[in-house]
């Protein structure tokens, strides 16, 4: 097998399989308790702040300064309150959608799974530029199959992330193991789309990948704290959500 084809495969595949390999963890934690959805809520928290900051808002301001210079802040901002503003959006549809009695589950299942569906999608594209670019100039096989790896470390974690909290809402493991898969599965997708349209994405990552940090900072501020911030057993969510955060924060920064 040629470094092309390697490179190929891992970009397509890899960070996929580490998503459904985090989300199938769901399967060996047991009936919830009160402390267990905190510690899951904690994680999930943790994982998804540190991912927007390092995974997301840094690599974006990093690439905007390539056209925008001392302006860079202008597209990582706006991408930030668009995706702020999506959220805001799902949230009055998701009013119409579901009923009284079952909203408040619901919705935040709908809400959580829809931010981290978006924060993938910047992140296959990247991945299918990188592997282009590559594929392209005939160079840079071992960086760029690096980089495919470190995203892919970084998806276990935030697989296991997306299905904790949709077992919490769901009471249903395999429900919440085959949301966490989806979550994941839009990656290889759009990895063959910046794959083909290298040369055209460079430009338009800056603004997806705030738009994803907007969108799962949201998400954190209004739907997972509060199961947090509780007053029971309030230390044991905290604790859950700084060592998600250290873990993920120590993930994106070493590879």
């Amino acid at each position: 097998m040629n470094d092309a084809t390697l490179t190929l495969i891992l970009g397509f595949a890899f960070p996929c399989l580490m998503t459904t390999l985090g989300a199938l963890l769901i399967f060996f934690f047991n009936k919830q308790s009160q402390a267990l959805n905190k510690i899951t809520m904690g994680l999930a928290s943790g994982i998804m702040l540190s991912a927007s900051i390092w995974s997301l808002l840094m690599p974006a301001l990093e690439q905007a300064k390539a056209e925008w210079n001392s302006a860079a802040i202008v597209p990582v901002g706006l991408g930030f309150v668009f995706g702020c503003v999506l959220m805001l959006f799902l949230d009055f549809v998701s009013n119409k959608i579901f009923s009284k009695n079952d909203e408040k589950n619901r919705k935040k299942a709908y809400k959580l799974f829809t931010a981290i569906t978006i924060h993938n999608i910047p992140e296959g594209l990247s991945v299918g530029f990188a592997v282009g670019t590559a594929i392209a100039t005939h160079s840079a096989f071992v960086m760029t199959i690096m980089f495919v790896v470190g995203i892919a470390l970084q998806n276990f974690p935030e697989g296991l992330a997306t299905a904790l909290p949709m077992y919490s809402t769901t009471k249903s493991k395999p429900k919440a193991f085959c949301l966490g898969f989806l979550s994941g599965a839009v990656e290889p997708v759009f990895a063959v789309l910046g794959f083909f349209l290298a040369t055209y994405i460079t430009s338009l990552l800056p603004w997806l990948l705030s738009f994803a940090a907007g969108a799962m900072i949201y998400v954190i501020v209004e739907e997972l704290m509060p199961e947090i911030n509780t007053k029971e057993q309030k230390h044991i969510g905290t604790w859950a959500f700084v060592i998600g955060f250290l873990v993920m924060m120590i993930l994106d920064i070493c590879l």
